[in-house]
């Protein structure tokens, strides 16, 4: 049976925390290093849901994407929501660590979960100065309309659901994907001279300027779906981890959906 610090130490070798962004909030937010870990559950929020699911589950350790305190914070009071999910947490001896940005630019990372989620084959990073994104290839081309629609069928399922900028006709045979919002990465997107790019979170300005200029075609998906994929990816390499060592770590996914949208209507108001 590992003690804390010792499982912290194999998670911080798959994602070292110096290749965070400098703004980013990553590693162990509470936890005491010598308890032991005899479970571990993975999810990509630190919410109050999945606090309470780590108690019914005897969970030592939640491992998210997501900081808790990303801007940092003066209080953990139990009177703000953040506050209560650490007052949980330390109730229950359960600790929570972080890994975001410095999963993103991991090999393999969150890309490389969410291409496997897709049945894409990976050729190389997207963005390779910090191994952001992957650029993949499709087994057989499909028409935008058809790859949107096999996105939908392999992630998680959302309120938002896929959506698809471009023509529905086109044809894909090379994409590029990034977990999490990716409309910071459209010029890497550009000069990989792919089919299609598959992200999260696109706002308008960007998406547009991108159809615009290039016949590209977007597909944006819900943010926690595209992010949901690394949790069972970093869920099995812990867990390979676990039997070199036999630790006999028991390692869990939170199947509980987080994405923060719960409901989707299409709208149809007269132009």
């Amino acid at each position: 049976m590992p003690r804390l610090s010792e499982v912290i130490a194999a998670l911080d070798a798959l994602w070292p925390p110096e290749r965070a962004e400098e703004w980013d909030a990553v590693g162990t937010v509470c936890g005491d290093p010598d308890a032991d870990v005899t479970r571990v559950l993975f999810a990509v929020d630190p919410v109050q849901e999945i606090a309470d699911e780590a108690i019914a589950l005897g969970a030592d350790l939640i491992v998210t994407h997501h900081p808790l305190y990303l801007r940092g914070t003066t209080t953990v009071a139990a009177t703000h929501f953040k506050g209560r999910v650490v007052h949980t947490l330390i109730k229950h001896d359960i600790a929570l660590h972080v890994a975001h940005t410095n999963a993103d630019t991991a090999d393999p990372g969150v890309s490389d979960a969410l291409a496997g989620a897709l049945d894409l084959r990976v050729v190389g990073p997207l963005v390779p100065e910090n191994g952001l994104g992957r650029i993949c290839e499709l087994d057989h081309p499909l028409t935008l309309g058809e790859f949107a629609a096999h996105a939908a069928k392999r992630l998680p399922a959302t309120a938002q659901g896929i959506r698809i900028a471009g023509d529905p006709d086109a044809i894909v045979r090379r994409v590029a994907v990034s977990g999490g919002s990716g409309d910071s990465l459209f010029g890497a997107v550009r000069a990989a001279g792919v089919d299609a790019f598959l992200t999260a979170d696109l706002r308008h300005h960007p998406a547009s300027e991108a159809v615009q200029q290039s016949p590209l075609g977007l597909v944006d998906a819900a943010h926690w779906a595209t992010e949901w994929p690394w949790c069972e990816q970093a869920a099995a390499q812990l867990d390979e981890i676990s039997d070199r060592h036999g630790w006999g770590l028991r390692v869990h996914v939170s199947k509980t959906v987080t994405d923060p949208w719960s409901s989707h209507h299409t709208s149809g108001a007269p132009n």
